[in-house]
């Protein structure tokens, strides 16, 4: 008796401090969202719900067959990887807005499709960044593919870090590709993984249809992704991106100077047109050292920021 006394004390106890905690916790979390709106309904749906494929999709004017289980289910899989990763993907999208206007002006001087802008997403994220495999640049072009293609590349001057020369040399690669496999698909393709490997494939399974062919992972997601880019960047909203044109990083002012002597020192050469080294190197990261050292009988144009460009690109007043 004096036993089930005691358990039914420890029982009740038991009941109050569990009371008494959910009290608390409730009143905490009370506190805790006073000054917050809750999510709507369609706010709290962004989180959880697939994004539908538009029912005709195309790259460069070339028709994705999404009647094949393969491909749609391909394109789904880069789709929600790219709606869903979302501080990556809304950077993207502000820095498109910086970066388009310069590649879509190359693309058509040179008869390359527009779609083909989206390529620097998938390969860069409009990041001068470095691969395992030394691929550099917005473009990613390696050492030996840029030198065979005109570019300066060297511990001093590396032109893939320049972006309208890579951009320049990506549209001939991409041209020659195009007049050898006479599809933007495969050009765009090759561009990922070289002629070379696409060739290969092409011999061994005797097929010329990107979307027929078994390739290594990274090429045969690659343009699901960088058609998902197209989708996302394109149209934000539809699949979740709340970004105004506000929001967007928008293109930068500067002027040219035609440079073909040395400079011995950048942070004096910056003062002189009053700015300074780090802006200097933002706008041209292609210099790779503090001082220049030009090729005789070449001429190099080295962006010099605007006046108040550093501040107007967001509303500021002075610089």
């Amino acid at each position: 008796m004096l036993k089930s006394n005691i358990r039914s004390l420890v029982f009740g106890i038991g009941l109050v401090g569990l009371a008494v905690s959910v009290f608390i916790v409730n009143q905490s979390f009370k506190s805790f969202t006073r000054n917050y709106e809750p999510l709507s309904p369609v706010d709290s749906a962004i989180f959880n719900r697939p994004y539908r494929i538009p029912d005709e999709v195309s790259f460069a004017g070339e028709r994705v067959p999404l009647e094949n289980f393969d491909t749609r289910e391909s394109l789904d899989r880069e789709l929600l990887v790219t709606a869903f990763r979302h501080s990556s993907t809304i950077l993207i999208i502000k820095k498109a807005n910086r970066y388009f206007p310069i590649i879509e002006k190359i693309l058509r001087e040179n008869n390359i499709p527009d779609d083909f802008k989206y390529l620097v997403a998938a390969e860069s994220e409009f990041s001068n960044v470095v691969s395992p495999s030394g691929a550099t640049g917005f473009w990613q072009i390696m050492a030996a593919t840029g030198r065979e293609l005109g570019m300066e590349i060297n511990n001093v001057i590396d032109e893939r870090y320049h972006l309208e020369k890579s951009t320049e040399v990506a549209c001939s690669f991409i041209r020659k590709s195009y007049e050898k496999y006479g599809s933007w698909t495969m050009a765009a393709a090759s561009y990922n993984s070289g002629r070379a490997s696409v060739d290969e494939q092409i011999r061994i399974q005797k097929q010329d249809n990107y979307y027929d062919l078994l390739l290594n992972e990274e090429t045969a997601r690659y343009i699901f992704r960088v058609v998902a880019y197209k989708l996302v960047i394109s149209d934000p909203a539809r699949y979740g991106f709340d970004i105004s044109a506000a929001d967007l990083y928008p293109p930068l002012s500067y002027t040219e100077l035609k440079v073909d002597t040395a400079i011995s020192n950048f942070s004096d050469f910056a003062a002189k047109y009053n700015t300074n080294y780090k802006i200097l190197k933002f706008l041209n990261p292609w210099l790779r050292k503090p001082y220049f050292s030009p090729r005789p009988n070449k001429e190099y144009f080295i962006k010099i920021p605007d006046e108040g460009m550093r501040t107007r690109v967001f509303g500021g007043n002075s610089d």
